[in-house]
């Protein structure tokens, strides 16, 4: 992200607000990613970008258990 403040406008359409492309280039969020919307103390408003991780065992980094395991014998195949 660039030091510089990347400043848009949007226009809210019924419930919903369009991010601005400069906006989503800069803070790189993409499609699945969550925002968490904060209202400050002074009225204005903090978005947090939770960005999505990719596939469904991003955090997993195998079986680091004691007991070995021999697949072709302990399970159907």
């Amino acid at each position: 992200m660039s030091s510089d403040h990347t400043n848009a406008e949007s226009k809210v359409s019924g419930n919903q607000a369009n991010i601005p492309a400069r906006i989503r280039r800069e803070l790189e969020i993409d499609d699945g990613d969550h925002l968490r919307w904060q209202i400050e103390d002074d009225g204005s408003i903090r978005v947090h970008v939770i960005q999505q991780q990719t596939g469904t065992f991003a955090e997993f980094d195998g079986y680091d258990g004691e007991t070995a395991t021999d697949v072709t014998a302990e399970h159907d195949a």
